[in-house]
Parts: C-alpha cells; structure tokens; sequence
C-alpha cells in the first residue's frame, strides 16, 4: 500500500501510537541517521538501520522490538514521490525516536573543502548524531573560507574525515582510506564504494596521510546524501587538487545502487 503524502517536518513515535507531528522540544540527539531518499529509492536501506540500531543500542535505547517497529512505521511514512534528506533521531531525556522529514538541498557532484585541517571536536566519533552541532559550526566556519567542506585531522595531523562525509582518494590505481582504528564515522556509502572495488578487482588499502600528502591526487568526499563528490579544489592553503579521472563512471555506479523501499 502507497503511504499517503506527508509534508516536511517533525514526526514523534510513541508504541501503539506510532508517528505523530511532534514539536522539537528536545533537540540534543543521542544517535542519528540520514540519507538520500530519491523518487522511494535509496541506498543501503538495511545498512543505515543496522547502524542506527547499534548506536541506540549504545545508548541504553529502547528495546530492540521497539526499534524494530519504529523502523517499520518510519520507512512506510516516507514518501515515494520527490527527492527528500530524511533523519531519523534519538534524543536525550525520553531516549524518544522521530523521524525529521527534510526536503533534499541541491545534490552537488563535486566540492571545495577548506583544507586547513580542523581538530577533531567529536565526543563520540562513531556514533552519528550528539556532534552534529558541533560538525555544523566546522562547516561553517569552511563556508567563511569558499568551502563547503573540512578536513578533520588527527593531533598527529593524519587525515580522519570531512565534517559530513568519508574521505577517500587514489593512489596509483589503489583506493585508499584512512584507517578503521582512527576515530572515524562507519560509512554506508564509503563502505559500498570499497565492496564493489574489491568486486571489480580494483586494490582497496588503508593508509595514513597528511593533507599535504593529498595534494595532487583524486580525492572524494562520500557521504549519503551526495554520493561522490570529487574535491575540485582546496581552500585555506595552496594545495593543488588532483584531476577527478575516475570519478564520473563511480557516480554512474552509485546510482544504480539505488534500491525501492521496503514494503
């Protein structure tokens, strides 16, 4: 059954009630999820549940068969016509689920980021949703600079991630990434990408690299509401960005990715 049309905007779940308007009384999130929801598509639909039910769990959440209906009754709530940015949420106090509806920003397919190389200001790193604010102020602060995008780095000045996406890059003809030790955000996308280089025979490695050490090469940005976004140019320091080779026929990729809703 197609859900009826519901408008942007804040959704509470409650047991037995399910999901009503709600008001954003308490904004302090304990966990999040979010991506690209185009035409009743998207990508990965059990991995960002798989993730968003290991942070809650995290958290002390509610049950798992609580979890488990919210995740049913949200995902027959969201649209099927339109391209929307939804975010599902956890929040302090009631530990209260909500799905935040959101109507996309313009998709990009490639970015500027401020590279001068912002400390990391996370408390949780892999757990998505109590840094967002924070993450927020960052970009902003890149936004100051002509970018829409920062590096986080280690206080060894290794790269970790972007504010809101994964970072990846090319080495010869080897994907790169920091490695899953750092303290980095699990990506969905990012996870995606390298299961389906190691499928086509292309050599996925982790390494550790400064911004310098980036200068020249192909560097993506990844994330789930944008997909791929090859870095076009740095800002905040005079690094040269590397030629985006093979960026096109990845992004093709990833839009065939995209999967119907369940149910």
């Amino acid at each position: 059954m197609t859900p009826p049309a519901i408008a942007e905007g804040l959704l509470a779940w409650n047991p037995g009630s399910g999901l009503t308007r709600g008001l954003a009384a308490d904004t302090r999130l304990l966990a999040a999820d979010s991506w690209l929801l185009r035409e009743g598509t998207m990508r990965g639909h059990d991995r960002h549940r798989e993730r968003f039910f290991r942070a809650c769990a995290d958290c002390g959440a509610p049950p798992l068969g609580q979890l488990t209906e919210f995740w049913r009754d949200m995902t027959m709530a969201l649209p099927r016509t339109g391209t929307w940015f939804p975010r599902v949420e956890l929040v302090r106090g009631s530990l209260q689920l909500r799905l935040l509806l959101r109507h996309a920003p313009e998709l990009r397919p490639s970015i500027r980021v401020w590279a001068a190389g912002q400390p990391d200001p996370r408390t949780a790193p892999r757990r998505k949703g109590p840094d967002l604010d924070a993450l927020g102020r960052v970009r902003q602060r890149a936004a100051g600079q002509g970018a829409e995008e920062a590096i986080l780095i280690a206080p060894s000045g290794i790269v970790l991630e972007g504010a809101s996406s994964s970072v990846l890059w090319w080495e010869d003809d080897t994907l790169c990434m920091p490695s899953p030790q750092l303290p980095i955000l699990p990506g969905v996308t990012s996870a995606l990408i390298q299961e389906q280089a190691r499928r086509t025979g292309v050599r996925v490695a982790h390494r550790e690299r400064t911004l310098q050490e980036l200068e020249g090469r192909e560097v993506w940005l990844v994330n789930a509401l944008h997909g791929i976004r090859p870095v076009v140019q740095w800002s905040g320091r005079p690094l040269e960005a590397g030629e985006a080779l093979r960026a096109p026929e990845w992004r093709k990729w990833l839009d065939t990715v995209l999967e119907p809703l369940p149910g």
